[in-house]
């Protein structure tokens, strides 16, 4: 099983993966999110993503306003920055965006723990279907992506989910532990 809570799976990755890994090591992108428990989510770590995936971190804040600042003071200097504060879920989330090497890197804050949160549960629910469903239903997941699809629906589609696909792919039976 690979610990996503580490970045070190990525050295070892497809050559996207690879260059993500230096991206995110030289830029020190996860030294200056320390402080904020950031994990990567979305479709690099588990080999879905198009050429136009971005690198997305989650992370935990307990104050809306330092997250803010932090991510500004940090990040603000970097090619297209933009900060918004949104709501999600009645969550308030501070997204930040900007362009790094060949990435674009979207940090997602709310005040909810890193591993609780709704992108790091999907990073682990689709790696284990993922893993169980094998490399034709990997290639079927990219197909749908590629027409268009998100990820979460196109995992809906495949497996035959119903209602929100973001809802009913959390609800899908996968031990987590």
């Amino acid at each position: 099983m690979i610990d996503f809570e580490k970045l070190h799976y990525l050295k070892t990755g497809n050559e996207r993966q690879k260059l993500a890994h230096q991206v995110l090591v030289e830029h020190q992108i996860f030294e200056l999110l320390e402080p904020f428990d950031p994990l990567l989510t979305g479709t690099i770590p588990i080999h879905i993503d198009m050429a136009s995936s971005d690198l997305d971190i989650c992370c935990y804040y307990e104050n809306q306003e330092e997250f803010a600042s932090h991510l500004s003071h940090s990040f603000g200097k970097l090619t297209n920055f933009k900060l918004k504060e949104i709501l999600i879920d009645g969550q308030p989330t501070i997204i930040a965006n900007f362009l790094l090497a060949d990435f674009e890197i979207e940090i997602f804050g709310q005040n909810i723990p890193s591993r609780q949160q709704n992108a790091f549960k999907h990073l682990l629910i689709e790696h284990q279907i993922l893993q169980q469903k094998g490399e034709k239903f990997r290639t079927a997941i990219i197909n749908l992506k590629l027409e268009g699809y998100k990820t979460e629906p196109a995992f809906a589609k495949l497996l035959g989910l119903t209602g929100d696909p973001y809802v009913a792919l959390l609800a899908y039976p996968i031990d987590l532990r």
